[in-house]
Parts: structure tokens; sequence; C-alpha cells
């Protein structure tokens, strides 16, 4: 039966609190420290040599869309009630709106070291220490809008300037590309700084903290923030129904991205899925 993911300013009291103690449990049972291992084990930039998956690659979206997914299937063990809320960071902007709040995710991070302090994923209530990072920080941090150098999240027109480029992705399918939709929302743009991190890029880096590299995970929002990008990916979808995933096959021995991305009918690690296979998900869930 499909079940429905809501936007996180639409979930109820009760709604929210067994999001969080799924969260919570997925925590004390150590699965949640393995899907941060596993973000971190697929962390691979196009400067490197190897397949990549999940970053700077066509299969960017599809990535993800299996890492929410199995994400949701534990925590839906737990609770069979709890799906991914995704939180519309072109609507609710400030650094105290939903999802930051008291029941929810917790607030910013404290000016003197960013940890946050306020709610359920707070180091001080005792539930949530890192565990799986790339630093040896063992609290959650935070700095949204990045007080020393301000960044403002991506606006509802930056994000319709990925939707409306009917082309998935194009050659070299790599964080260079300049057209295309999955790379105008992944968020590699050219020069440096902040004018360069557009839509998804962007949003990490305005929550900061854990949110910044390879370790994103061991912030809840990521979910939230991968969730939304699913839904633009599925607007993509119904926006241009006779577009579809690029590579459609793998670049050949002569091209510099040979065995480096997945064409639509490869399997993606570690799940052993095609970015055909996921494609389409109305049969499991939909968006409110």
């Amino acid at each position: 039966m499909t079940y429905v993911r809501k936007n996180v300013s639409a979930l109820t009291p009760t709604e929210r609190r067994r999001f969080v103690n799924a969260l919570l449990e997925l925590k004390r049972r150590g699965e949640y420290d393995a899907f941060v291992r596993t973000h971190i084990d697929y962390y691979t930039a196009d400067g490197e040599a190897g397949l990549r998956t999940a970053h700077m690659t066509p299969s960017f979206l599809p990535w993800h869309r299996r890492f929410v997914l199995e994400l949701e299937r534990a925590l839906r063990r737990v609770d069979s009630s709890v799906t991914v809320p995704y939180w519309d960071w072109t609507r609710d902007r400030t650094t105290t709106s939903s999802p930051w709040t008291k029941d929810l995710l917790g607030g910013n991070g404290r000016r003197s070291d960013r940890q946050v302090t306020t709610g359920p994923f707070a180091y001080a209530a005792g539930h949530w220490t890192i565990k799986e990072g790339i630093t040896d920080g063992r609290f959650l941090t935070r700095d949204l809008g990045r007080a020393a150098a301000p960044l403002q999240l991506p606006t509802r027109s930056e994000l319709q300037w990925a939707l409306d480029d009917p082309v998935y992705d194009v050659r070299p399918w790599d964080s260079t590309v300049t057209k295309g939709f999955r790379n105008k929302l992944e968020g590699w743009g050219p020069g440096t700084g902040s004018s360069s991190w557009r839509n998804h890029n962007r949003v990490h880096r305005w929550v900061g903290g854990a949110m910044l590299g390879g370790a994103s995970v061991n912030d809840p929002v990521f979910w939230l923030h991968h969730a939304f990008l699913d839904l633009q990916w599925d607007r993509w979808q119904r926006a241009h129904r006779s577009h579809r995933y690029l590579p459609a096959d793998p670049p050949g021995t002569g091209d510099p991205q040979h065995k480096r991305v997945v064409a639509r009918h490869q399997k993606l690690p570690p799940w052993g899925v095609t970015p055909d296979e996921l494609e389409d998900m109305s049969r499991i869930y939909r968006y409110a």
C-alpha cells in the first residue's frame, strides 16, 4: 500500500514525536551510524579515481532516492506510521521555522562551538553522540545561515531554473556541466564561494556544521533535505515525460568517464539496483 511523505511543517505533534522517536531508536540500536558510514564511504568526488555513484554524477538522484528509502524502511520497522518528511527550504527559510523547533530537530548551534543545545538531538539530551564522522567531534553542530559570512537559502526561482531544464544530464557527466537538471539541482557551479553553491549544495552550506562533507547524515535534517530533492526529481519527471535518466548507455573505453559513472541499466552499489528501476516510486510512496 502506498504511503505519504508530508511537508515537515504540516506534521501533527504526534507525527513529529513518532518520527523523532523512531530516529532515536535507530541511533540506540546502532543502525543509524551505519547510514552515516555508507554516505562517507560513497562520498567520491569527480577529481578522484574510480566509480562515482552518489555525488558529482548522474546517479546523484537515484542513489539518494534509494538511500532515503532504506532509512525510511528502517524507521518503519520501528514504527509503521512513520515516513520521512520533506523540508521545503523555498518556504521555510528562517533559523526558527520548521524544522528547527524543540520538538523536531532542535535549533541552531551556540556561538562558541556551534554545538546544538536544544531539541532531542542535542548532545546533553544523551541520545545523539556522533560516532561516525570525519572529525573527532562528539556532538551535533550547526551554523544556520553561516554567521561569519551570511548565506541565503535557494529561492523558488532558483529551484525552478533547475526544473525547467528538460535534459536530465549531459557530458561529461560530472560537477563541471552547466546544463542538465541533475547538476543544476545538485548545485556545482563555476567559480568559488557562495556563488558556486546552488540548490542542494547551498542548503548543506546554509545549515553548516555537521552538514558539511561526507558525514552530513549525522544531522537528521539530511533526510528532510534529500526527501525534498527527491520530490523535485518527481516533479521534473512529470514535467518532462519524454525525457529520462542519462546516460542511457555506459561511456565507452575512450571516454574519460568510462567505468566512472552509472548508466541507466547498470547497477548502483551498494544495493544492486539500476537507475531505471528507481525512476518510478509510485507503488511505494507519494508526496503530499
